[in-house]
């Protein structure tokens, strides 16, 4: 019997969603998938069946303040009700940004667990309010089917503690003030995608680089995380999209003490107005400022390469060697340029680019003989989610 797992991918203003059909095997084959976007201003719903044609378009008047992942939801189990006849949702898998210092698993849902993701919020405020909307909505309009929270923070737990420690007394750390890391179900896919993909550095020393609108970066051992470049939230590390990355605490203290801003003004500037878009003050977007001849976006470039090959540097410190760099997510798998750039500036590691490969986005774009091999490998976030969805109610 087929087995139907949704995944549901809750940002603030939009729901990402993908059917996946299990037919016994490891993996999911994709049935449905799309979006909502515009919740809160104009909702527009779209859905691509497995080839990735469009099967429906649909949008709508914003229903009341508050009820918009609730009314979107809503819309989505109306539409799958009719096109799953002969067999019902078996679960719903949730990507859930922070799972603090007690989840390090993914979990079945139910009240207990959702008053302590709420308590996670202050940790990650761009993402944690709409991942908890979307299990909300969830268990009103698809009542009976069993919730699953996976999260970002899981495959990062098992880091050693000189990687998960501040230099605060230890009375904090109790508290759970500790450094987490993120993109975590995006490292696992690549991590279990190596075999396949990359045989020759699967269970070696790589260093992956998920380069989005969020980025990252991971060393990873014999398929272990060691260690991160976010902490205990997702502003640390490179520079993103709208977030600053690295930033000396000082410069926070500066703000309040000097500048007299209040701790939501601060919280404005680090999660929406720094990284990319206050670099360049053009756009958060990478695509835009690699078409831009306006010298800020050149620097705003300029600052984030930097950032990565530093961080790549001290990633193969960590494993006291690098035997495989990946690039993943929507700049790290599309940005050619950002790419040949990266690698360019790690020269002194052993890369030798291939630009050929580079330009058809490889997957291995490094030259045979390059000591430290180099690849793109597309992540999928929804698979893993599936999986583990299916893992953890297996047997239900």
């Amino acid at each position: 019997m087929r087995t139907t797992i949704l995944v549901i991918n809750a940002g603030s203003s939009s729901i990402k969603f993908t059917v996946f059909g299990h037919h016994g095997d490891t993996m999911f084959a994709v049935r449905y998938a799309g979006q909502i976007e515009g919740i809160g201003t104009e909702p527009r719903f779209k859905v691509q069946d497995e080839t990735g044609a469009v099967v429906h378009e649909d949008s709508w008047a914003n229903p009341p303040p508050g009820r918009g992942h609730a009314y979107a939801l809503e819309q989505l189990a109306n539409y799958l009700d009719p096109k799953l006849p002969e067999h019902k949702l078996h679960g719903i898998g949730h990507r859930v940004v922070h799972g603090g210092p007690d989840y390090s698993a993914p979990v079945v849902i139910d009240d207990a667990v959702l008053r302590d993701l709420e308590g996670f919020v202050p940790l990650a405020p761009l993402h944690q309010p709409a991942n908890l909307a979307g299990i909300r909505a969830t268990m009103e309009f698809l009542p009976g089917v069993p919730n699953v929270a996976c999260f970002d923070t899981a495959f990062h737990r098992r880091h050693p503690p000189v990687a998960d420690r501040f230099a605060i007394p230890e009375e904090f750390y109790a508290e759970g003030v500790r450094r987490y890391g993120f993109h975590g179900l995006s490292y696992e896919y690549i991590a279990q995608a190596l075999p396949a993909v990359a045989p020759e550095i699967a269970g070696r020393r790589v260093v992956v680089a998920h380069l989005g609108n969020g980025a990252s970066m991971c060393a990873i051992s014999a398929g272990r995380s060691i260690d991160s470049t976010m902490g205990f939230t997702a502003l640390d590390g490179l520079p993103m999209g709208t977030r600053c990355g690295q930033i000396d605490p000082g410069v926070l203290l500066y703000l309040m003490q000097e500048k007299g801003m209040a701790a939501q003004q601060i919280e404005d500037l680090l999660y929406k107005r720094s990284g990319l878009f206050g670099l360049s003050g053009i756009s958060n977007d990478m695509r835009t400022l690699l078409a831009s001849s306006d010298p800020r976006a050149a620097f705003a470039i300029d600052y984030f390469v930097y950032r990565i090959i530093r961080e790549t540097g001290a990633l193969a410190a960590v494993l006291g060697g690098i035997d495989g760099l990946v690039f993943t997510a929507g700049i790290g798998e599309h940005a050619t340029a950002i790419r040949e750039r990266v690698c360019r500036g790690l020269a002194w590691l052993g890369l030798q680019l291939d630009p050929e490969a580079n330009a058809g986005h490889g997957p291995r774009i490094t030259t045979p003989d390059s000591r430290v091999s180099a690849w793109v490998i597309p992540t999928d976030e929804e698979q893993m989610i599936a999986r583990h969805t299916f893992a953890a109610l297996d047997g239900r």
